[in-house]
């Protein structure tokens, strides 16, 4: 066994010199893992600039139409025919080709505008009480940050289990939704109302409790604190502070 040389530099430092032939045993193995990751890092651009971007802007081109259908219904009613315009796609009263959000889910996968269709999808589901259906989507749908927007997909989901009288599945959706942000002082203080109302009303005392107490402790200037809301519960619950 060959035995390495020490070095003693002027400084007083001990150095072992790195063999002659080090480059030549090692130069393959590295070249080729350094080809990969270049290879990797053109494949990542290829597919980001002239795949996912175009991708992403014909789904939101396609996806427009039907979001527009949807925030009209969301303002004025469900109707069943503007439901399976919607969903399924068609043409208007005026001409105009609606691309049906289920399309664009399955055929823009992995897109924000998918993402976005999933979640109308479910709301959409839950207002013409297909409850399976809406769970399925708006669990399918990813908030990536939207956290209001999470927010409510997850209290339609805790709505749609109410639906069909799985009150732990609900209580479980409705505390979620409370739980995504507790920074925000909008949709979480009134997720933790809900519930709250909910677990009272569905005979769970101690939930109920300790729910009104974290809407009065962490959001003291939500309407159901301030206007003494919150006290009357937890007072109906043998809580008085």
């Amino acid at each position: 066994m060959s035995e390495s040389k020490v070095v003693i530099t002027p400084e007083g430092e001990a150095v072992v010199p790195v063999k002659k032939d080090f480059w030549a045993k090692y130069s393959r193995p590295i070249i080729y893992v350094g080809g990969a990751v270049i290879v990797g890092i053109i494949a990542w651009f290829i597919y980001q600039n002239y795949v996912k971007l175009p991708k992403e802007r014909k789904a939101n081109e396609a996806i427009f139409p039907a979001e527009a259908v949807f925030d009209r219904m969301a303002a004025t009613g469900f109707s069943k025919d503007s439901v399976n315009l919607v969903l399924n796609g068609g043409t208007t009263a005026d001409g105009k080709t609606i691309v049906g959000l289920l399309k664009i889910i399955n055929t823009y996968s992995g897109t924000a505008a998918a993402n976005r269709a999933t979640y109308m999808t479910g709301a959409t589901y839950l207002q013409v009480k297909d409850f399976d259906k809406a769970i399925k989507y708006l669990k399918d749908f990813e908030g990536n940050g939207a956290d209001q927007v999470e927010s409510k997909a997850d209290i339609m989901i805790g709505h749609a289990y109410a639906e069909q009288k799985k009150i732990e599945d609900a209580l479980s959706y409705y505390k979620k939704a409370a739980a995504v942000n507790e920074k925000d002082d909008a949709i979480t203080p009134d997720a933790l109302l809900l519930a709250a109302n909910y677990a009272e009303a569905t005979g769970k005392p101690q939930d109920a409790i300790d729910l009104f107490k974290k809407l009065k402790e962490k959001y003291p200037l939500h309407s159901s604190v301030s206007n003494g809301e919150v006290d009357k519960h937890l007072a109906r619950l043998g809580v008085v502070e």
